[in-house]
This record gives structure tokens, sequence and C-alpha cells, in this order.
């Protein structure tokens, strides 16, 4: 089968790979359609995210969905010709964060397309992959695979807004509004917000944001000051969901919270800015 695979920054071919051995546990999945996610392009343009550094031939892509061609003899919930997004995330199952129900928390945890572990788990922009039954949710055939490769990033939103606490009434501001962006508005509005800003750097994204019902979009490098004059105006914002993934985006974040307000950090921050982050977290 052919791989997309990443040998080093600004170096990815198409490669041929033996399809892997299937375990009794394990199903095959033909991947149909595939997501290209931010830290896809980090690792591509720069040969890490954040402290992740590929150290091996990397196939990249943690967002895709396809249909089921094989299953092992252990399988009983999922069945060939089934149409499946896949969970990224191979957690342990059995430690103190998975038994609490935080599997997204275990420390064995191995995420598809992640140089976060050595060696890597590859990724799904391959032709076909290997996957625990546990992390293949089946659909109904009216879902198209487009459609499908979305579930992984809205789950990613739907989490981020579920450790905001409730939505409804309050003024939101998202910070960075690339896809994850843009889905982080949609679930504020679903959510019950009665006042959401769109804020980034370019204006085709705002624009997008403006479309999907934002209330306000700022392009804080053309105006850098109406950020804070907005938020001055409100007395803060209320949640601010931060996706941008820069230092830049996260001290304005903090900056217009309001006092006693919500950052939900969603964005992956550069590498080596942790401790500044939590020493301004704990400032604020």
């Amino acid at each position: 089968m052919l791989a997309c695979t990443i040998y080093a920054a600004k170096d990815l071919r198409l490669v041929e790979q033996s399809d892997p051995e299937l375990t009794p546990t394990e199903v095959r999945v033909r991947v149909r359609n595939g997501g290209i996610c931010g830290s896809d392009l980090h690792y591509f343009f720069f040969g890490r995210i954040g402290d992740f550094v590929i150290r091996e031939p990397f196939v990249p892509g943690h967002e895709f969905a396809g249909e089921v061609v094989e299953i092992g003899r252990d399988i009983t919930r999922v069945r060939v010709g089934d149409r499946v997004a896949v969970h990224p995330g191979r957690s342990c199952g059995h430690c103190a964060r998975c038994l609490e129900g935080r599997s997204n928390l275990c420390q064995s945890v191995y995420f598809m397309g992640s140089a976060s572990k050595f060696p890597h788990m590859q990724g799904g922009f391959r032709e076909r992959v290997c996957v625990q039954e546990s992390q293949c949710f089946p659909v109904t055939t009216d879902v198209g695979f487009e459609e499908l490769a979305f579930a992984e990033p809205l789950a990613v939103t739907l989490h981020a807004a579920r450790r905001a606490g409730n939505l409804l009434g309050q003024r939101v501001l998202v910070s960075g509004v690339g896809p994850i962006g843009q889905l982080l508005l949609l679930v504020a509005r679903w959510g019950g917000a009665a006042y959401t800003v769109a804020a980034d750097v370019l204006d085709a994204p705002l624009a997008m944001a403006t479309k999907l019902g934002a209330d306000a979009a700022v392009n804080v490098k053309t105006d850098p000051q109406a950020l804070q004059a907005a938020a001055k105006r409100l007395g803060g914002y209320d949640v601010v969901f931060e996706a941008s993934g820069t230092l830049a985006g996260f001290n304005a974040a903090t900056d217009a919270v309001r006092v006693g307000g919500t950052v939900i950090q969603v964005g992956s921050l550069p590498a080596g800015e942790s401790l500044a982050v939590v020493n301004r977290i704990m400032i604020k």
C-alpha cells in the first residue's frame, strides 16, 4: 500500500509499505478521508510540534475515517463493511485516569500520527491501518466519509466546551479561527453563548467565522488594539478558547478574559514555553 511519510522537515514522500499483520483484537480499515491538522503541518514544515520531534520515518494523520475491510477473530462489535470514524488514541484501559473515564490523560496512551513516543505511532495518511476495535465508531451509511473525518476535531471542541462549563449566556472569545476555532465557534453558539467574538491574523478565516455566526471578528494583526478595547468595553470575556497555539495568542487570551473567567488552552504551544505559561496562569 501507499503511505504519506515524513522523513524530515519539508521532506515528505509517497512510499510503498507492507500491510501490517492483523492481530486477533484488531480491525483493518481502508482509509477513505482524512483531515490535515495544524500538528501535521508543523511536522511537515519543522519536523516537530512543541517538544515532539520526528526521529524516524513518520506517517502523520489522526483525523480520518474509512471502512472496515477485515476483522480479527476476537472482534464482536465491528463488522466488515462498517463505515467508521477512528479514535486516534490507544490508551491502556486500566490506569487510574482510564478507570475514572479520562483516558485522554492516560500516561501510556499512544496517539496515531504523533511523535510523542518512540518508536512513533504511525498515523492514518496511508491506504489501510490496523486499529483496536475500541477505536472504531460505526455510523450509518448516510454519513459521508468527509463528514466522518471531522469527528475527531469536533470531539476536541466538544471536550474543550465541557471543560469550560456552562456556556449559556456567556461572552465567548475564540482566539485563532482555523478549523478547530471555527468548530469552537459553532459549539459555543450551540451551547447558548450570548456573544461570540473571533480573533485571528488573517481575513479569510475571520470572514468564515462571521459567516458561521460570530457576532464580531477582529484581525489582531491589522488592528492590534481592537481586541483589548472590545474586552474593556465588555468588562472582559467570560470564556476564552485559545486555539492559535501561539504565545502571543495565549497572552492576548489571558488579557481579554474577565477576572474569575475561564481560559481553555486548545492549541499546542511552542516548545519550551510551558513554564512561562504556567507562571502567567498563576499570576492571573
